[in-house]
């Protein structure tokens, strides 16, 4: 049974730092797409960051990629998401995603590309 386990979240103000992981267990996805969501109440889950195959080829939204980082640890198999210089539109759950396939271009910001999913991690920034 596959399971992705966040943790890191937190209560952090605005220009501090949170670092984010995944965990994740009964299977690698070294080979795959493992990748962040985020979703605040009412609105559509939107992506944040992924990285994908053995190279660790990274994507980010735009309003995030000079301050969020995405890592992998693969003997681990956890995947990391540093956010630096956060800020109240930050706020959000955040879900780590998960698929065995390489995602290009539009597809690797799809939610429906993905198979995994955590259960979330609350990221609260105060202004």
């Amino acid at each position: 049974q596959v399971q992705l386990v966040e943790s890191g979240g937190g209560l952090v103000q605005a220009g501090g730092s949170l670092r984010l992981s995944c965990a994740a267990s009964g299977r690698t996805f070294s080979s795959g797409t493992m990748g962040w969501f985020r979703q605040t109440p009412g609105e559509a889950r939107e992506f944040v960051a992924a990285i994908r195959g053995s190279g660790g080829i990274t994507v980010y939204m735009d309003s995030v990629k000079d301050r969020f980082t995405i890592s992998r640890d693969k003997a681990k198999n956890t995947v990391h998401l540093q956010m630096n210089s956060l800020i109240p539109d930050d706020t959000a759950v955040y879900y780590c995603a998960a698929d065995d396939r390489l995602h290009f271009g539009p597809l690797v910001r799809q939610i429906s590309n993905y198979q995994y999913w955590g259960q979330g991690t609350q990221v609260t920034v105060s202004s």
